[in-house]
């Protein structure tokens, strides 16, 4: 037999086919139902042929959590201003017993394989059950799950990955107790592997998630560079820290620095390289020069400071030569450089040990570790705030993105604070421009708008935007950028939460029968995002030793995560705790006139002009963007 790494596992086109059905009412003979489909191939993907029977795959099921249905009222009872409880965050042990699948999920799931062959020393399951693992031939798992196999090629490259050819069935009595099986449905982190390999970056069978791609990097001539101000006086032409300091009257002194916690997250071979941050910081924060963040290494995550393509350095340097300036030197941010393929599931895992499988990751499909690295399971210290700049489509398969983001709010709960990108191709998804054709696939062309994930999940804070326009100065309200679209829009996986329901339903009832859209174009009923902005352009930073204009959502949002820093030190300081899960307060009337409103601009994609800006939230600025002074104070009169 073959024994496939799980490197080479892709999940591929799956398509509707017709039950199982059973003459017997027993439940173990119960009928087959549809579990899960896809409805396309992912671009770039041909079918090659039938897989080998004798293929051995690991087979990873996920149990339905218990108590998944009070997620939110859990939620809102600790993050609602108004709750009698707001800021009373769970501990990890009370979210993992709260969320632990229960004794009938574990024997229905286990019962039904015994029943159907497997030998039970063969079901390996998680300590907290949540999830069980077994090695099975791909001719078992075609029967356990009534589907068929088989190997997909990529059309450029030539790699070739298993594929679950159709929808997958369950037994309709154990069907409600699983949330997902993989190998079968999930493929998208081969899809931004596809993506990324267009722009000359990783290649296909590399599943690391594409950051939002931002404008064009405009390298600065060497005199101009030199003559770069550190001051705030040409924010409109390059954009210093001084001039967010500036634009949000953010002047913070961090005094609670042995408490708090502050991470930015990179993936895969994203690095900064440290002679860049010192480059920056002897023009800007001359106090830096020598500091570097504390590397937290999840999976084998490591720095290159010998790096310099562009594409790999990019990021990292920018999100650093941002975020330290406006922390100063006394508060310490910590790089959570996840490893292997770069999966969110990674980091989600490392940090909360209920989350991993029995080997850490729950799907070998994605979330892949380096071959002969331990995978961290529960053994990072979390930190109180994250900023994240990278996104994906939203088309993975709809159980592993619910599944996730289930994951990001039972952190909320024990007091954390995700903050995302939201993209920056407007209402399109990611750098590669993905849309929604009418056969559902994702491609870059006009069709229906398609947002980005994780940022569409309602238990995260997605960033958007903005800058100082042309001429005018830092204290000057902005307006969305122009030179790329600041990503925004609905989703069409997460239903609008109640706490967004005022603010968006009133974008709609203003906008949106002038915008001329068909039904389909966009979910009316969806999550919206952004949630607020920052300035996102153009972004001075130093890559390879030179001074270069860059930006982008990816630039916005580790400067928001300073300010959310920044609050947390407040609240610290103060004898409070960290404010964890923002987005309920953000959005209700005690934090009303906290942002500046943008009201000019639009983020266009998909063949379209995207959304307009308008008074109060929008699906290209969110809410705007902050004045800092008045959101410390909000939040300082919480509990």
């Amino acid at each position: 037999m073959v024994l496939l790494s799980s490197f080479n596992l892709f999940i591929g086109l799956v398509s509707a086919v017709a039950g199982v059905a059973s003459t017997s009412t027993s439940p173990l003979l119960s009928r087959r139902i549809l579990h899960e489909r896809r409805s396309a191939v992912p671009q770039g993907w041909s079918l090659h042929r039938r897989a080998d029977p004798d293929t051995v795959i690991p087979l990873s099921i996920a149990l339905r959590q218990s108590n998944l249905d009070n997620l939110d009222d859990y939620l809102l009872e600790i993050a609602d201003p108004t709750s009698p409880k707001y800021g009373q965050h769970w501990t990890p042990a009370r979210v993992a017993q709260t969320f632990r699948p229960s004794k009938e999920s574990v024997d229905a799931v286990r019962t039904w394989l015994v029943h159907d062959g497997v030998d039970g020393s063969r079901i390996q399951f998680t300590k907290d059950r949540a999830y069980l693992q077994l090695n099975v031939t791909v001719a078992e798992a075609e029967s356990l799950l009534a589907t068929e196999y088989y190997v997909y090629q990529h059309d450029d490259s030539g790699v070739e990955h298993l594929a679950c050819h159709h929808g997958y069935h369950l037994p309709e009595h154990v069907s409600s107790h699983v949330d997902l099986v993989s190998p079968t449905v999930q493929f998208g982190g081969i899809k931004l592997g596809a993506a990324l390999a267009k722009r000359g970056g990783a290649s296909p069978a590399k599943k690391d998630m594409p950051r939002p791609h931002g404008p064009p990097k405009t390298p600065v001539a060497a005199e101009v560079g030199s003559a770069l101000t550190a001051d705030a006086t040409n924010c409109d032409q390059q954009v210093t820290p001084d001039c967010l300091r500036e634009l949000y009257g953010f002047n913070y002194t961090f005094v609670a620095t042995d408490k708090n916690k502050v991470g930015v997250v990179e993936l895969a071979d994203q690095t900064y390289v440290a002679k860049d941050l010192d480059v920056f910081f002897k023009k800007f924060a001359p106090e830096l020069v020598g500091v570097e963040p504390t590397l937290v290494s999840i999976d084998g995550g490591k720095v290159d400071f010998t790096e310099t393509d562009e594409s790999i350095i990019g990021e990292s340097n920018l999100d650093f030569q941002l975020i330290m300036p406006l922390l100063g030197k006394e508060q310490q941010v910590s790089l959570f450089q996840v490893g292997g393929s770069g999966s969110f599931n990674l980091l989600l895992d490392a940090v909360d040990g209920a989350y991993c499988t029995f080997d850490g990751g729950d799907d070998p499909s994605e979330d892949v570790v380096p071959s002969g690295v331990k995978e961290d399971c529960g053994t990072k210290a979390p930190a109180f705030v994250y900023s994240v700049s990278y996104a994906g489509a939203e088309d993975d398969d709809v159980h592993y993105m619910q599944r996730q983001c289930t994951e990001f709010g039972k952190l909320a709960l024990a007091g954390m604070t995700f903050l995302f990108a939201s993209g920056d191709n407007g209402v399109a998804s990611n750098s590669a421009n993905l849309c929604l054709l009418p056969n559902g696939t994702a491609a870059d062309a006009p069709g229906a708008f398609l947002p980005n994930f994780p940022a569409t999940c309602p238990y995260v804070t997605a960033v958007g935007s903005t800058q100082v326009d042309a001429g005018k100065s830092a204290r000057d309200v902005e307006s969305a950028t122009s030179s790329f679209g600041s990503g925004g829009g609905f989703s069409n996986v997460f239903p609008r939460p109640k706490w967004q329901k005022r603010a968006v339903g009133g974008y709609l009832s203003k906008v949106g029968g002038s915008l001329g859209y068909a039904g389909d174009v966009f979910n009316r009923s969806g999550r919206g995002v952004p949630d607020v902005a920052a300035n996102g352009f153009p972004t001075a930073v130093v890559i390879d030793g030179n001074f270069t204009l860059s930006g982008g959502t990816s630039a916005s949002t580790p400067i928001f995560a300073a300010m959310v820093a920044a609050v947390n030190d407040a609240r610290l300081a103060a004898g409070k705790g960290p404010v964890g899960w923002m987005n309920p307060a953000l959005y209700s009337h005690m934090f009303a006139g906290v942002f500046n409103d943008i009201t000019n601009g639009t983020n266009p994609g998909c063949g379209t002009d995207g959304f307009p800006t308008a008074a109060g939230w929008d699906p290209v600025t969110g809410l705007g963007t902050v004045k800092f002074q008045q959101l410390l104070q909000r939040f300082l009169t919480l509990p």
